[in-house]
């Protein structure tokens, strides 16, 4: 888990530089259940031993947490409210908080608590021991077809799941993928999602993921998911992003352009599919179109995929973690345990923005 970020939240900002993160800027559906259950037994902070630490970020960290009653482990990110604050990043984290609260679904992550004190504020989720997709990608290259298949199917029931909440997700990339025991995936960091009531401005979102109604302002709504579906297809298969330059201007200018060169050893299908997904006229975007995301799950690329396997998680996974138990780290890079700091206090005003978190 890179960054609180790239695992389960808000962090840095910057460019990937060949195996590096890449950080997120700032300037009844299929496979839904129809309860969403929630632990009803209050925690503290005491109810826990820190394990490990498996991702840091800008303002927080992600740390492997286990229940000193029940044993279980969980992954805890905290978050520093100064730092939040001084990085405008309030609402976004009351957004991630929200959305996780609302959301029931096998391939987003899920959340059991939240808590703040004077310093901080409190994330507990469930813990996914096998590791980022980023890293596998990292390793491996980049995939076959297969396997890209298989990841992307299940990406796509959870855009059509978080899409029919009117929930857009704005983060989409491997380093926010990450996959449980089996290789089954689970989106985490939805320090960007948002509940939509109209469209939306706010730039934020990863430089080689950014749709180009983003980057232009003009306001977008959920075909930003499918346009950073088809940078992730492409990335997965190819093993570098359509768009790519030293710098995020040259970027933004490529995305605008909307030219991409596919690999020749790309599928012929999926370099149909990837035509239809990276289009910069929204509204000829597939997945925005009449049938949503229906229109996606038919192309002819994905024909082999059942579709009611998928949020089942029937399919059999092309990839499968080596996990000895479930708090193992071994798929986590590691972090030194640094003794930290212990900050001041924020001021009563500041801690009142919190104060229902």
């Amino acid at each position: 888990m890179t960054a609180a970020k790239a695992s389960t939240g808000v962090g840095d900002s910057g460019l990937p530089r060949d195996s590096e993160k890449r950080s997120a800027s700032s300037a009844s559906p299929a496979g839904a259940t129809s309860l969403v259950v929630r632990s009803t037994r209050g925690y503290s902070l005491d109810d826990f031993e820190t394990v490990a630490t498996v991702g840091t970020g800008t303002f927080g960290r992600v740390a492997l947490v286990r229940d000193r009653r029940t044993r279980c482990y969980y992954a805890l990110k905290s978050m520093k409210i100064a730092d939040v604050i001084r990085l405008k990043q309030e609402q976004h984290a009351h957004n991630e908080k929200e959305v996780l609260m609302e959301v029931n679904h096998p391939f987003l992550i899920r959340l059991y608590w939240t808590h703040h004190d004077e310093r901080c504020l409190y994330m507990l989720m469930e813990y996914m021991p096998g590791g980022e997709l980023f890293s596998y990608l990292r390793s491996k290259g980049k995939f076959n077809n297969n396997t890209g298949l298989f990841f992307s199917a299940e990406i796509v029931c959870a855009i059509e799941y978080m899409h029919a909440m009117e929930i857009v997700y704005r983060d989409l990339k491997p380093e926010n993928i990450l996959l449980d025991c089996e290789g089954h995936i689970k989106l985490t960091d939805f320090g960007f999602a948002k509940k939509l009531v109209d469209r939306t401005w706010t730039l934020c979102g990863t430089p080689e993921y950014l749709a180009p109604e983003v980057i232009q302002g003009k306001g977008h709504g959920t075909a930003v998911d499918w346009w950073a579906l088809g940078v992730l297809i492409f990335e997965m298969l190819s093993g570098h992003p359509p768009f790519f330059d030293d710098n995020p201007f040259g970027i933004y200018q490529k995305v605008l352009s909307g030219k991409m060169d596919c690999p020749r050893h790309l599928d012929f299908y999926v370099k149909d599919l990837l035509k239809k997904l990276l289009v910069v006229d929204k509204t000829k975007r597939l997945g925005n179109l009449r049938n949503g995301a229906d229109d996606v799950k038919r192309h002819r690329w994905f024909k082999p995929i059942d579709w009611e396997a998928v949020p089942q998680r029937r399919m059999k996974p092309p990839i499968i973690p080596k996990v000895t138990h479930e708090g193992d780290t071994s798929n986590f890079d590691s972090y030194p345990e640094e003794k930290r700091r212990r900050e001041p206090p924020v001021s009563p005003k500041d801690l009142e923005t919190f104060k229902n978190f």
